[in-house]
């Protein structure tokens, strides 16, 4: 989420970044001791492609300086990707998997809520022209959560037109040879069973 105007939480911090990334981070952290007690434990945060963005950067992290909402937003994102990276490095000799993905572009209720004729009208055009569907952008959360090729640490993101849309990439697997992706190109239809055993739920 993102806000056409800075506000904060009720401990000061700013609302997008304490939304889309400290609220994980505390959560995660109230029940690590679970976490870790677990046989297989995977820690998942959902970024975006946003994290790439140049208005993304991290020295001001509370947009105390200058407050753009897109830019909050590629911050969250971007913190997202940087607690992943620390928490793989942290657990690197432990059996805890730290991954971190981003869905994609998808048409989802939220661009209702946007604001201004200008960003409806790139919201309508992009929409047929690049963003998948939300059931799609599913698809690189399942394969982080179930897949028993993924490393600790990888990104994992749509391998459509600049990761747009699509599902993951494929994995080697144990010998160097790439595995079989499951299709995506029918939602809510039973998709190509692939050596992660993902499918689609029926509907």
């Amino acid at each position: 989420m993102n806000l056409p105007e800075r506000r904060t939480t009720r401990d000061g911090l700013e609302m997008t970044v304490g939304t889309n990334h400290l609220g994980h981070f505390a959560f995660n952290a109230q029940v690590w001791p679970a976490v870790y007690r677990s046989a297989a434990p995977r820690v998942i945060s959902v970024s975006a492609d946003a994290a790439r963005w140049p208005i993304g950067k991290l020295d001001d992290l509370m947009s105390e300086k200058n407050y753009r909402a897109m830019g909050a937003y590629a911050k969250s994102k971007r913190a997202n990707i940087v607690y992943t990276l620390e928490l793989a490095r942290r657990t690197a000799d432990s059996h805890i998997k730290a991954l971190v993905i981003h869905p994609g572009s998808a048409m989802t209720g939220l661009q209702q809520h946007s604001t201004g004729a200008l960003s409806r009208i790139v919201t309508s055009i992009t929409a047929r022209l690049i963003m998948g569907s939300a059931c799609g952008a599913a698809w690189p959360s399942l394969y982080a959560a179930t897949s028993p090729l993924v490393r600790s640490g990888q990104f994992i993101g749509p391998d459509g037109r600049d990761q747009t849309s699509g599902t993951p990439p494929s994995s080697p697997d144990s010998r160097g040879a790439p595995t079989t992706k499951p299709r995506a190109s029918v939602c809510g239809r039973q998709a190509n069973s692939s050596p992660e055993s993902l499918s689609r739920p029926e509907p």
